[in-house]
């Protein structure tokens, strides 16, 4: 029986991590907005804006270790991702004032999620990863979706029953134990262990099976090559619209439904219903990549977000529970479609030899995008009392992205 490929093993590692990493910094943080702005007088604007200035920190974070994780790989930044995320829960638990939520929250705890997850991950499944490039992010992918389905609900138990102080130490607790194992799991590239991506052996390369990986790796980009390109700003542009969408829905879905009438429960929930399909959409996601073209897939998937949003804003309003509960379930199957189609997109445009520096130099203009969209939903919100007008324009912002990826000139085969 052959040996399991190793690049496996870097997917269950990145399941782990990206579970951990995704989930503390953004799906537990809508169970803590009532308790933590009850207790200090804080506006949603304020507690959001932790958020809002960790996308920026995010982007900030991939650049400085972009180009590192290409040189001696994800693992050392993992580990230390996995100190740096954990601690700073823990220190949450200790906050007092807004100046501490927003250091701990926005800049700590935000540097440790980057380079415990996505930037990491991905750019090393990218090395490890050609022709099953979209199956294998796909599936590291779902440790996010199950966060997503988890950590909602998970989080507003533990709050309602230990409090929001006792409750973000208990969180530490359990990032420490899931992230700093699976950190020892990560490898930089397959050719520093003498194999091959997509798990050929010698003889399959010598016989001319794995011809995808050379030429990525032959054609592949370096960041100054790839920034005089038009490609990369489109896709700078496209993919921070489309997930804008997601950085407000998670910071706002709690509130936008117990301002309707939803307890507390029913309304995280919610965030947790989207992520079932998200979930399990993934491989499905992923097999259709590696099928088909990956632009048209990420405009279905950008579509299909801005039209659940525009569904969420009407069936919320009119209280129309089922509706309410099927524009969820379909966000969460756009979301789903989002991190394993910008992934690949991204590593099929410019190869895996610099994807590190390529990716992380995309980061502050997506992100920087992506973090305006919740403090302007939650200062509206302040201003106007109501979320609908700021979450229709979020909507729009979806919408266009899907005419964007969709009419994307292809790309040369790899």
């Amino acid at each position: 029986m052959s040996r399991i490929f190793y690049g496996y093993w870097i997917v269950v590692a990145g399941f782990l991590t990206q579970f951990v990493a995704v989930g503390m910094a953004n799906y537990v943080v809508g169970a803590f907005l009532v308790p933590m702005t009850e207790e200090f007088a804080w506006t949603r604007a304020e507690f959001t804006a932790s958020r809002s200035l960790g996308q920026l920190i995010f982007a900030v974070t991939g650049i400085l270790i972009g180009a590192r994780i290409d040189k001696v790989g994800g693992r050392p930044f993992i580990v230390a991702g996995s100190l740096v995320l954990s601690l700073s829960m823990f220190g949450l638990g200790s906050v007092r004032s807004l100046e501490q939520w927003l250091f701990i929250n926005g800049l700590l705890l935000t540097t440790g999620s980057a380079m415990l997850g996505n930037l990491s991950v991905n750019v090393t499944l990218g090395k490890w990863f050609v022709e099953k490039r979209g199956k294998a992010v796909a599936l590291a992918g779902m440790g996010i979706s199950l966060a997503g389905i988890v950590l909602p609900p998970f989080a507003t138990v533990l709050v309602d029953n230990f409090g929001w102080r006792q409750s973000w130490r208990m969180l530490g607790a359990m990032s420490l134990l899931m992230t700093l194992p699976a950190a020892f799991a990560v490898r930089r590239r397959p050719e520093d262990y003498y194999l091959h991506p997509d798990g050929y052996s010698g003889e399959d390369v010598a016989a001319g099976r794995g011809a995808a990986a050379r030429r990525d790796y032959e054609n592949s980009m370096t960041r100054a090559e790839a920034m005089r390109t038009s490609s990369f700003y489109f896709l700078v542009l496209a993919f921070g619209l489309f997930q804008i969408s997601i950085t407000v829905m998670l910071t706002q879905t709690i509130p936008l439904m117990t301002d309707a009438g939803y307890s507390r429960l029913v309304a995280s929930s919610m965030i947790s219903l989207a992520s079932v399909p998200a979930f399990l959409s993934k491989p499905f996601w992923g097999i259709m990549i590696d099928r088909h073209d990956p632009k048209k897939l990420a405009g279905l998937g950008a579509a299909v977000t801005g039209i659940s949003i525009v569904l969420i804003v009407w069936s919320v309003d009119q209280r129309l529970d089922f509706w309410v509960y099927a524009a969820f379930l379909l966000m969460g199957i756009g979301w789903g479609g989002l991190l394993p189609l910008q992934e690949v997109i991204w590593a099929s445009v410019f190869g895996r030899r610099y994807l590190g520096s390529v990716r992380s130099t995309a980061m502050p203009f997506t992100f920087g995008m992506s973090a305006v969209g919740p403090i302007l939903v939650a200062s509206y919100y302040d201003s106007a009392g109501s979320y609908d007008v700021a979450l229709m324009v979020i909507a729009t912002c979806n919408l266009a992205s899907a005419l964007m990826l969709s009419s994307l000139k292809a790309q040369p085969p790899h």
